[in-house]
């Protein structure tokens, strides 16, 4: 791979070969914070890169060589990299520079599309394979036109990021709470909610087994990354915890959204009721904070 320099749309540089990576953008990976695009949790994320889930994190570094080849450059230079992201984020120029030494790897392609390209070089392609690349994860983004976990993640980390669009296009007169529960099925003696064991329940039986999972997990807490708290207006927290074939994403002062593998493209809400409350406080005192 390459030397990391400036001329992206972001700009900057970082030490990682002969060649030059012009950067595109970056983003943070630790155990609060990560592309959910990757996995459900922080060590499923850093499994589909090849790494150890180092307690710490890392930075990712998008860019492209001066071929054009689309690179990611890992580096363990995490608050660097953070402060970028946040200068960008409030419109503000920043020269990501990572020190050659931060570098961890340097993985070819890109996990997410990007819109943008470095100007002045071909456009945006896969390295071409040789015998040191094949070792390699070979990164790629998800396909728009299939459904599945990564797309499921993605779905979910939109609303997250765009909660107050979401939650005005949401009728809550159509909430299906309490949901009546299928003859048989767990919770459906549960009291007053339909619900055994304090869980919230609901309609759909997809939902409730995501509710149900996500309750287990205030008694059997899951791997580092798989319940995420992150900063909201007023007291309240936004909360993205995942599953085997769900998402969920809620506020602790509102409601909740899940999204499921089984049902392609759909957001499924989740009224307040009694029981989901707690659930969410739970959950967020569960997850590691990102301020």
């Amino acid at each position: 791979m390459a030397d990391v320099e400036g001329g992206g749309h972001r700009g900057g540089a970082a030490e990682a070969g002969e060649d030059s990576l012009y950067v595109l953008t970056a983003m943070v990976m630790t155990p609060s914070r990560f592309p959910g695009v990757l996995g459900d949790d922080f060590p499923a994320a850093c499994a589909a890169l090849g790494l150890v889930p180092a307690p710490d994190g890392y930075g990712l570094v998008l860019g492209q060589d001066g071929a054009g080849a689309r690179w990611t450059v890992v580096v363990d230079d995490v608050p660097l990299v953070a402060v970028a992201v946040a200068a960008w984020d409030c419109g503000m120029e920043y020269d990501l520079s990572p020190r050659e030494e931060t570098v961890v790897a340097a993985l070819p392609g890109w996990p997410l599309e990007l819109a943008v390209r470095t100007p002045g070089v071909p456009a945006p392609h896969d390295p071409e394979p040789d015998t040191e690349l094949a070792a390699l994860p070979r990164l790629a983004p998800p396909d728009a036109g299939q459904w599945g976990g990564a797309q499921r993640r993605l779905g979910a980390d939109e609303i997250a990021l765009r909660w107050a669009e979401w939650r005005q296009e949401t009728d809550t007169s159509e909430f299906t709470w309490p949901g009546p529960a299928e003859p048989g099925a767990e919770g459906a003696d549960g009291g007053e909610d339909g619900a055994a064991g304090g869980e919230a329940a609901h309609a759909h039986p997809g939902v409730r087994r995501a509710l149900r999972e996500a309750h287990g997990y205030l008694t059997s807490p899951p791997p580092p990354g798989r319940v995420r708290s992150a900063f909201a207006s007023g007291e309240a927290r936004t909360l993205r915890a995942d599953g085997p074939g769900w998402s969920l994403v809620a506020r602790t002062d509102d409601i909740a959204y899940v999204l499921l593998d089984e049902e392609p493209g759909q957001v499924l809400p989740v009224g307040r009721g009694a029981r989901l409350p707690a659930l969410l406080e739970g959950l967020a005192a569960l997850a590691p904070r990102e301020t």
